[in-house]
């Protein structure tokens, strides 16, 4: 038993890392590299937006940026938005949440649950087409209407970084060992993996940090595509993408995640978000480049229980993916033997 803990906030961090014995099938580990999920849904609001929006909240609180009582406002697709909903709720603050059609309807729920406000963009940026965009100038509007509002803005607030630099990669590294050689993470803000490149850098450690992005999103050169799945990729670039260069992207389709969702549940019996299906999915192709005695870490960045009417869903997978369920079953469980670095 550990101590007891001084709040909620104190809750935050210190998630498992767990040994994944079955993900690469036949391949490991006797033949290739020991795989370590750092299941990031443990964390009290159940994602890694946990550790940025506990940061963000009491540096604002601490600056006066928000006074008791004052209204914070933030564009999120879910995850971030629930974790600000808690800590909002902790601080006595005011929390609206800007949405759009993609949110899962868990997530809101539960914002609302911690007594935030949900409010939702009802049309993409006309000149982008994207949601993102349309998003982050409503709360502009908002902030420009709503006497004292703040937005913590964690696609530009080095908070977003340095969370993930001090917490979740420093845990990854102290818990893995010496054996560690790569970190697998998937990308949005790109806090969590600026978090990642600033620890390993900074320390000159032998550790490649990969990105894990979506077909359809921008980051890193990509090109602009339409994507279903929230929480992962970016129609636009962010002030911190700027200063993300990751060693290696791998892109991965709604499908990639779905089936990598899938696999991960039949094979270690981990029901992991969107993305997470798509860290699997890279893990697999990075996998044959490493060795019996190496580390690759991949960092899950939530729960499925947000994706159980999307990822997990049979009719949703066919009616919005063209994939049956029987072809989507096939997929999960055709072997995958490690792929070339």
């Amino acid at each position: 038993m550990g101590p007891v803990i001084d709040g909620i906030s104190g809750a935050v961090g210190g998630t498992p890392l767990v040994r994944l014995r079955r993900l690469l099938g036949e391949s490991g580990p006797e033949r290739g590299p020991q795989v370590l999920a750092k299941l990031e849904s443990a964390n009290p609001g159940g994602s890694a937006k946990d550790r940025p929006a506990r940061r963000m909240v009491e540096d604002a609180v601490r600056r006066g940026l928000v006074r008791p009582g004052g209204t914070l406002i933030e564009s999120s697709s879910g995850n971030l938005g629930v974790a600000l909903a808690q800590q909002a709720r902790f601080h006595g603050l005011r929390f609206i949440c800007v949405v759009d059609p993609r949110t899962s309807p868990v997530s809101a729920a539960l914002v609302r649950a911690y007594g935030g406000i949900v409010h939702p963009v009802t049309a993409p940026d006309p000149e982008t087409g994207d949601w993102l965009v349309a998003r982050k100038a409503e709360v502009q509007r908002l902030l420009g209407v709503i006497d004292g509002a703040h937005s913590c803005d964690q696609y530009a607030n080095p908070l977003n970084v340095a969370a993930h630099a001090e917490g979740t990669m420093a845990e990854i590294v102290e818990t893995a060992g010496p054996s560690l050689r790569a970190v697998v993470v998937a990308t949005s803000t790109t806090g969590t993996l600026g978090g990642c490149l600033a620890y390993v850098r900074d320390r000159r450690l032998d550790i490649a940090v990969i990105a894990v992005d979506a077909e359809g999103s921008v980051l890193f050169g990509g090109v602009r595509g339409p994507r279903l799945l929230p929480g992962f990729g970016s129609g636009s670039a962010t002030g911190l993408s700027a200063n993300a260069t990751p060693d290696r992207v791998v892109r991965v389709s709604d499908l990639d995640c779905v089936v990598g969702c899938r696999r991960l549940v039949r094979r270690e019996a981990l029901l992991a978000g969107a993305s997470g299906g798509g860290v699997v999915r890279a893990v697999e192709t990075i996998a044959g480049g490493y060795g019996p005695g190496d580390t690759i870490a991949a960092i899950l960045h939530d729960g499925g229980e947000r994706y159980l009417d999307t990822v997990y869903d049979d009719a949703w997978v066919a009616s919005r993916l063209g994939c049956d369920a029987a072809t989507v079953e096939g997929l999960v469980n055709l072997a995958t033997p490690l792929a070339a670095a």
